[in-house]
């Protein structure tokens, strides 16, 4: 198996890229949230020069990454 195709999908080019405090609107946090995950290197982003964009597929991404099921009356059962 070849290293590409473990890799992430390459940016659509009619994506939408988001700015860093667009990505915090979205999120619902301060823009120092996003710059740390860009830091951190904790989600994709496109470099432009001195500017940082957050691809839209990145962020829905990064939330979908950090969803978490409710457990169900058995999955509590099972547990114990």
């Amino acid at each position: 198996m070849s290293k590409a195709s473990t890799q992430t999908p390459p940016l659509d080019l009619d994506e939408r890229l988001l700015t860093i405090a667009e990505a915090a609107e979205r999120l619902n946090t301060s823009p120092r949230f996003p710059r740390r995950l860009v830091a951190e290197r904790r989600i994709r982003f496109v470099k432009l020069g001195r500017f940082v964009r957050i691809p839209e597929s990145a962020l829905r991404e990064f939330i979908a990454s950090g969803l978490i099921e409710p457990m169900t009356t058995s999955d509590v059962w099972r547990a114990a």
